[in-house]
């Protein structure tokens, strides 16, 4: 009889950064300490591919040609745990507090040396949740979510939201069939100074309704409780 051990995968790091010579640098000292790595030179690449192939971690460059480094925490962050480390070149005590705020881990200050961005990976792997295992799309047969391509079909056609319509979707999206209260999503949205500021939301709600087509008297996708908040109803839900 034979015994085999069970081979742990290694841990797979997604290195998100436009200078090719970087990505070059940390691919080969990743690899060398036995990391499995994913390489994107733009922020929707990034997020593509996390979405579609997943990661353990996330080394993040702010200074990308597509969306801004924070652009992609911010939507990242709206469906995903993964530990993100932040390669910035700004070393200001306010800037590593927001990128902290925004749903950073941790930060390397550019230039860096390797070994200390092994040890910060090292130290995130050995705290990291695990992975939520839900994927970041929803998709009933008429509706149709993609939070890391940003898309939205509605009876296959493309639905054009905005910014703040898609962010709103994103998070009730991302918490199926949970309330989320008011304070919650007005601050996310808007900010810790906007929790009072309901009317901000109704508005919005009203405008993301028209475009999914869900109307307000009888809400197919989006619930309000009255004074408390709202819930993104999967079809298992409603039906």
């Amino acid at each position: 009889m034979t015994l085999s051990a069970e081979v742990t995968p290694p841990p797979r790091v997604l290195v998100i950064d436009d200078e090719p010579q970087i990505r070059k640098f940390v691919d080969i000292s990743l690899r060398s300490q036995g990391y499995a790595t994913l390489l994107a030179e733009t922020g929707q690449q990034g997020l593509s591919l996390l979405a579609s192939k997943g990661a353990d971690i996330v080394v993040l460059d702010l200074g990308l040609p597509d969306l801004d480094g924070r652009e992609v925490l911010q939507e990242l962050r709206q469906w995903s745990r993964v530990p993100v480390i932040v390669l910035t070149v700004r070393s200001g005590e306010e800037e590593k507090v927001a990128l902290l705020d925004a749903g950073a881990n941790d930060y390397v200050t550019k230039p860096f040396g390797i070994g200390e961005l092994m040890a910060r990976l090292r130290a995130l792997l050995r705290n990291a949740v695990p992975a939520d295992p839900v994927a970041p799309t929803y998709d009933d047969g008429t509706l149709r979510i993609d939070l890391a391509r940003r898309e939205v079909h509605l009876h296959g056609e493309p639905v054009a939201l905005t910014r703040k319509e898609f962010a709103l979707l994103s998070i009730l999206a991302s918490h199926p069939d949970r309330l989320i209260t008011q304070p919650q999503l007005l601050r996310e949205m808007w900010g810790p100074t906007h929790t009072e500021d309901a009317h901000y939301l109704r508005v919005l709600v009203a405008k993301l309704r028209q475009k999914l087509g869900d109307a307000a008297a009888a809400p197919r996708y989006i619930i309000t409780e009255p004074g408390v908040g709202l819930k993104f109803v999967t079809e298992r839900a409603a039906g």
